[in-house]
């Protein structure tokens, strides 16, 4: 059964990830305690992980970086989106959540109670929309949402080579399809109970702001060759965590 997304990379700081920042911000004035009590309070973790230090350190490691896949999406996104105007925390809090889950090539996969075969395309996702209980829809249409968002934000070179090469749908298909389901999406009761209604409505209204953001971040931040559909390669080839 599908689960839902939560922007929660900021509350998912594991050891190592706190590891990390104090040994970026060890210099600065205040004992490593005092940084880490700091670090339990939302405004001023908020603050601390704006640092542009941090954001270097994450770049210029040179080693495995031994930190979490949430904590490394939110950094490099949450910096991408403050320059491209995009300013709101929680957007890249579940933006951040979305390319850390879907960097398991078994999360791209829509599978719903009852069926025994997922479904990887998003034909059979909307005609699953024709017959399937409230409940469910929800579930598939912030997927939708959210698969849309990463192909076209990350992938746009292959889809464009598709839609060269076979006709296939080009980025405004995806943005299309990505804002109709997050609007959708927002407005369920199940996006209000999540609290999701906010962030849904706002990548609904900003879909080709926040689309083009994420391309920004593959082209200047994360340097791939031929991608395939799962993260898997950008982690070896940004030498980000594994």
């Amino acid at each position: 059964m599908l689960s839902v997304i939560q922007a929660n990379s900021r509350v998912r700081l594991t050891a190592a990830d706190l590891d990390f920042i104090l040994s970026v911000l060890h210099h600065q004035p205040g004992s490593a305690e005092h940084l880490t009590r700091l670090l339990t309070d939302p405004e001023a973790r908020d603050v601390i992980l704006d640092d542009e230090a941090i954001l270097r350190a994450v770049l210029e490691q040179r080693s495995c970086l031994r930190i979490s896949a949430h904590f490394y999406f939110y950094i490099l996104v949450r910096h991408t989106f403050r320059r491209s105007g995009l300013d709101d925390r929680n957007i890249a809090d579940y933006v951040a959540a979305v390319l850390a889950e879907f960097s398991s090539v078994d999360r791209l996969s829509c599978r719903i109670k009852g069926q025994s075969q997922p479904m990887d395309y998003f034909v059979d996702m909307l005609a699953a929309l024709q017959t399937v209980d409230d409940t469910t829809s929800f579930f598939i249409r912030a997927h939708i949402g959210n698969h849309s968002l990463f192909l076209s934000g990350v992938f746009p070179d292959r889809i464009g080579y598709r839609t060269e090469t076979r006709g296939s749908p080009g980025l405004s298909y995806y943005e299309g399809l990505g804002r109709s389901n997050f609007k959708v999406a927002g407005d369920h009761r199940l996006a209000r109970e999540y609290s999701l209604d906010g962030i849904f409505n706002e990548l609904a209204e900003r879909f080709q702001e926040t689309r083009r953001a994420l391309n920004d971040l593959r082209d200047r931040l994360i340097s791939v060759g031929e991608p395939d559909y799962s993260l898997d390669a950008l982690f070896k080839a940004a030498g980000g965590p594994g």
